[in-house]
């Protein structure tokens, strides 16, 4: 069985849709193929059919291997719940929280679990397609790494190195990285793909032989830029700020961006809707009067962001605009803080606290112990829906008498404000369905669109593919795969 294992010079370097598209066109060649990040970090997650949780790009990355994703993808996930701490889940499950003080010590830990999933990912396929996370160059982290030169050093898996022109300075990256790194982490390195290149390509072959000599790597290709990749979901943060405003648009949807805001591609499908502007408000800007539906989208620390909201002066946005007569929708967290008070009781998010919320949904939520983790489907607004529950608390109060979605089975989820206008659920993915967004769309007073979000995303995974096979040479990258470490 083979392996490929693709690092980036820094983040941001376009690791996972390159990793993604590599997937597809090597399942396009009729291979099986399946991804892997052994740790990430990110509050972007997706339940897998085996009842656990993996980063965002890791399911991306398995619907573009054409399967369904599994906890073995993605074995250690950090969901950042403050700037100290994290919260630890390990093959899907919560295993605990890593804090500055002991990060080290416990990542270092958890190589087992990487590498026994890694191994039964092997079993099922062809090739096993690596992501790292951060870079290797960071070597003040290289003692109990698992994420980048530890596993493929443990696991002998060769490496392709990611460099992003768009960001400059990409040949200083690219060699720099082979100056600081272990010899013996260099010697892994097999090769070197430029990433994000705008204009003509031949204005960068003296650039491309030079990194060649003086990093002593083999060049693999150079990537244009991928417009393709806007359609794919969004996994880190980095990303909501460069969104920019196009005031064309009929019809705004705003977002506030709190500080440990998750899940919120729950809203790229909003943003393929050409009759719909969506906005992700960043701290220091109001959210605007225009908008005819606020979102507020998932938190990994309610509380915490509920505090941040009022810091901003955004809940007297947010209240404003329920008294003009506009639409408000929580999502998961989101739900929780348009309630009359969320308690903290055992301390899930952080010391033991409680706070009063928004007011504009009679509920109240205690946060428990136990984790939700389910795929369901039913049925909101005449429409049908489906998606997945992830989440740690229980929500009651008056208003959850009049749901917001009809779960397949006889459940019921989310609660509706007596005037119609305040909404919530615990459903990450409602917006996916396109005869469910149509229904929002319809609500919103706006014609109904039947775009299907899952097929778009399909032909992106295509598209990105194609792009690849012309500009990298794949055949080299396959037989770096299954040949590497065999002699």
């Amino acid at each position: 069985m083979g392996a490929i294992m693709f690092q980036g010079t820094g983040s941001d370097v376009g690791k996972s849709v390159i990793v993604a598209g590599i997937c597809r066109a090597i399942a396009n060649r009729g291979l099986r193929v399946r991804p892997f990040k052994a740790q990430n970090m990110s509050n972007n997650a997706a339940v897998t059919h085996d009842g656990g949780e993996i980063g965002r790009a890791q399911a991306t990355q398995a619907l573009a291997c054409r399967i369904e994703p599994c906890i073995d993808m993605n074995p250690v996930l950090l969901k950042p719940q403050t700037d100290q701490t994290a919260q630890l889940v390990v093959h899907g499950k919560i295993r605990g929280i890593l804090g500055a003080h002991n990060f080290r010590e416990g990542r270092g830990a958890l190589l087992d679990d990487v590498l026994a999933s890694y191994h039964r990912l092997q079993t099922q396929c062809d090739i096993v397609v690596v992501e790292g996370a951060g870079s290797p160059a960071e070597i003040n982290l290289r003692d109990g790494d698992i994420a980048n030169m530890g596993f493929a050093r443990a696991a002998n898996v060769p490496v392709i190195l990611l460099g992003d022109i768009n960001r400059g300075g990409v040949i200083a990256s690219i060699v720099g990285t082979r100056a600081v790194i272990d010899p013996k982490d260099a010697a892994l390195i097999q090769g070197f793909i430029i990433n994000k290149f705008r204009g003509d390509l031949k204005l960068f072959a003296d650039g491309y032989r030079d990194i060649e000599r003086l990093s002593k790597w083999r060049g693999l290709g150079v990537i244009p830029w991928l417009r393709d990749c806007s359609f794919l979901p969004s996994e880190d943060a980095v990303v909501l700020e460069k969104r920019s405003h196009d005031p064309a648009q009929k019809l705004l949807v705003a977002c506030p961006i709190t500080p440990r805001i998750s899940n919120f591609d729950d809203l790229d499908p909003l943003r393929l809707e050409p009759a719909l502007e969506l906005v992700m408000v960043p701290p220091g800007h109001p959210i605007p009067k225009e908008a005819s539906l606020i979102v507020l989208a998932g938190s990994k620390a309610a509380i915490n962001d509920l505090e941040a909201i009022r810091r901003e002066g955004w809940d007297i946005d947010i209240l404003a605009h329920h008294r003009h007569g506009g639409m408000i929708l929580g999502l998961c967290g989101g739900y929780q803080m348009l309630g009359k008070r969320i308690m903290d009781p055992h301390g899930i998010e952080g010391p033991p606290s409680e706070i009063d919320g928004l007011g504009l949904l009679n509920i109240e939520t205690e946060l428990t112990q136990n984790k939700t983790l389910n795929k369901v489907s039913g049925r909101s607004l005449g429409a049908p829906c489906e998606g997945y529950e992830m989440h740690v608390g229980s929500t009651v109060g008056p208003d959850t008498l009049r749901p917001l979605i009809h779960l397949d089975g006889g459940r019921t989820d989310g609660a509706t404000s007596i005037d119609g206008l305040v909404s919530g659920t615990y459903l990450h993915g409602l917006f996916t369905d396109s005869e469910q967004r149509a229904a929002w769309l319809t609500r919103l007073g706006l014609p109904s669109s039947f775009q299907n979000y899952t097929g778009t995303i399909d032909e992106a995974l295509n598209n990105i593919a194609m792009e690849i096979e012309r500009h990298v040479n794949m055949k080299a990258i396959i037989d770096i795969a299954m040949s590497f470490g065999k002699n």
